[in-house]
């Protein structure tokens, strides 16, 4: 039997190759987006409503998520979620025209934010306050993993497989793999560990159990309200990144009349660095964030602070098609200086990322805390489904507007957390019985 202290950290490991792999297969579309475009006779336009039906789906699905973990527990929940992923990935490789392939896409954006919303609650119950941040950075540093080694994994792979299909394939046997292990691998944590992250969390000052909210009473609360516009308004930044990225570096190539080799190898090598310093930069932040609380400050105080610090690199979302264009640049050096500036924002990005969720498990009752999660995040997939139709319809001389406007959302969000988000306790007709 393993001791509880080795158990909390090899459930997160186990997280961060699941997530890994959510992020693996969300990244399939856009890297090999030519080949699907291709293979399918479709343009920008359809590839954005493909990449809405799966955003649209995953916002839909995200409250339902959370509650589902609420009541359920993250283990099963995850479960099903990564086995119901990883066979819409293998269907995806199945498909034989746009329709089923599009269908394919949004089953998977159905059961990607299964593990979000557990990861979450697992997170809370087995890790104290000192800790949690840093634990949950670990674990959702996963999706920046995934795409960092996405575009290496996934070009290797078209070298050596017959078609892009091939792919999809590999990446949904690997999922099912990974459902396999979490079977064995988490347990609910025992009292004694309990003892120091629930129990510690579900006493108020008097000594008195803390209550929870009903759905009704959770939906009054300024904090939900402020974390809900929070994630619909900044989450289409990293969306973003995720999304258009590569195909934004392979338009930069294209220009320069690179070979279909040459930027295939341009997305290999360097497409994931972003990805990989705010996967980096994130786990650092939230560490910062720890580390104050050790050091005497409050939770919420700690988190905002840091937070705060990282929107100072918002504005430099302005400056990419300026240097993605410009005539007095080598082609070298406005390929690095677009990596350099995406690379900061992706740390602003993470950070939040990584961050938010923690802010609510600090600011809610531990039994409605993925159902504030599910709701939040859908509403940074809601968000991302409006941004992401309006970049796929725009002409490319918008795209100067579309980066200042980028660099704004972080800022507004930065003042909405100041003014909106505190702890929360339900009194009266909002307690659950």
């Amino acid at each position: 039997m393993m001791n509880p202290g080795k158990r909390k950290w090899v459930i997160v490991a186990t997280m961060f190759i699941a997530i890994i792999c959510n992020y693996l297969d969300r990244q399939l579309l856009s890297i090999l987006k030519p080949e699907i475009l291709d293979h399918y006779a479709i343009d920008d336009l359809h590839y954005a409503w493909i990449v809405n039906v799966f955003l649209i789906c995953y916002a839909i699905m995200y409250p339902i998520s959370g509650m589902l973990v609420d009541r359920f527990g993250p283990k099963r929940v995850m479960l099903a979620g990564i086995i119901t992923w990883s066979l819409a990935c293998i269907g995806g490789g199945l498909s034989h025209n746009v329709e089923l392939f599009t269908i394919c896409r949004g089953i998977l954006g159905l059961a990607e934010p299964t593990i979000f919303a557990g990861q979450l609650v697992a997170v809370t119950l087995w890790f104290e306050k000192r800790q949690r941040a840093t634990a949950n950075s670990l674990c959702t540093i996963g999706g920046s993993f995934g795409a960092v080694i996405a575009p290496l994994v996934i070009a290797w792979l078209m070298r050596h497989l017959d078609n892009w299909q091939d792919v999809f394939l590999i990446a949904g046997y690997i999922g099912l793999a990974i459902a396999l292990m979490w079977v064995f691998i988490y347990k609910t944590p025992p009292q004694e560990v309990l003892a120091r992250t629930i129990e510690a969390d579900t006493k108020s000052d008097d000594g008195t159990e803390k209550k929870s909210f009903t759905l009704k009473g959770l939906l009054k609360t300024r904090t939900l309200h402020s974390a809900f516009l929070i994630r619909l308004i900044s989450d289409p930044v990293w969306y973003f990144c995720c999304f258009w990225l590569p195909g934004y570096l392979r338009g930069m190539g294209e220009a320069q009349n690179l070979s279909h080799e040459q930027t295939l190898n341009m997305i290999q090598w360097i497409g994931g660095i972003p990805f990989l310093v705010g996967a980096i930069g994130g786990i650092l932040t939230s560490a910062w964030s720890d580390s104050m609380i050790s050091r005497g400050r409050t939770a919420l105080s700690a988190r905002k602070r840091m937070l705060f610090w990282t929107v100072i690199a918002a504005p430099l979302c302005a400056t990419v098609p300026y240097i993605g264009e410009s005539a007095a640049l080598p082609f070298a050096w406005r390929v690095g200086l677009v990596i350099a500036v995406f690379s900061i924002v992706a740390v602003m990005c993470l950070s939040w990322l990584y961050t938010l969720p923690v802010v609510l498990a600090e600011t809610f009752p531990i039994s409605n805390v993925a159902s504030v999660m599910g709701i939040c995040c859908g509403a940074g997939a809601l968000g991302s489904v409006v941004f992401n139709q309006f970049v796929g319809s725009i002409p490319p001389e918008a795209w100067y507007a579309l980066f200042a406007v980028m660099g704004t959302l972080h800022l507004f969000s930065a003042l909405i957390l100041w003014k909106g988000v505190r702890p929360e306790t339900p009194k009266g007709a909002d307690i659950k019985q």
